[in-house]
């Protein structure tokens, strides 16, 4: 079995996914699109960086270790020509931890600032708006005429949800990946990896 061409697989997959969870996490400095004119009207969860972070930089390491996982050189390891895959592989089961840990925590902060919303100006008066919290406990999702009591920026509601809800997939899909390493790490320090061996066919 061919675990660490698999591993190959699930690695790249995962740089993209990387990558798309801190452009996300970035552009969520600039509610609806545009600069804000202080920090405090930029939402919490956004500085707790679980896109940028969490399934962003953290889920690098695993991927380059499941991108690495086909080429290690597995001969000449005590004596025993399976050992250093073998090692390669347990290697990979402990970076699918990291990776799920990192997507795990960009899963609860994006879903924390969903169910909370966003950060937004609202009030009587549009030249005089209180900026903050106005929803409550996702009441906002299931009825859509509560998204008009932001009014300022213009957007924050659907940016706020598009994004986060962006990271929740990206990450529930990270979790996915690095579980399946997790299984296939397992397999190849039990059984090894017969492919790409030693110089042997298929590698």
């Amino acid at each position: 079995m061919c675990t660490g061409g698999f591993a190959k697989c699930l690695g790249i997959t995962l740089i993209p996914l990387a990558i798309l969870s801190v452009l996300c996490n970035i552009l969520l400095f600039f509610p609806g699109g545009k600069v804000a004119d202080n920090s405090d009207h930029i939402t919490d969860e956004v500085f707790y960086f679980g896109g940028l972070l969490g399934s962003g930089v953290l889920m690098i390491f695993p991927a380059l270790v499941f991108l690495g996982l086909k080429n290690n050189d597995c001969c000449g390891c005590c004596g025993n020509e399976s050992c250093g895959q073998r090692f390669a592989s347990f290697t990979s089961i402990i970076f699918a931890a990291v990776g799920v840990a990192g997507a795990g925590y960009s899963l609860i902060i994006s879903s924390v600032a969903i169910n909370k919303g966003p950060i937004c100006g609202f009030g009587t008066s549009p030249t005089n708006l209180t900026w903050g919290y106005p929803f409550d406990n996702g009441n906002y999702l299931s009825n859509s005429t509560l998204h008009d009591l932001c009014q300022a920026p213009e957007g924050i509601v659907t940016w706020h949800l598009t994004l986060f809800a962006i990271l929740v997939i990206t990450a529930l899909v990270q979790v996915a990946l690095c579980g399946f390493q997790a299984i296939n790490g397992l397999i190849g320090t039990i059984f090894g990896d017969c492919c790409g061996c030693c110089g042997s066919d298929g590698s």
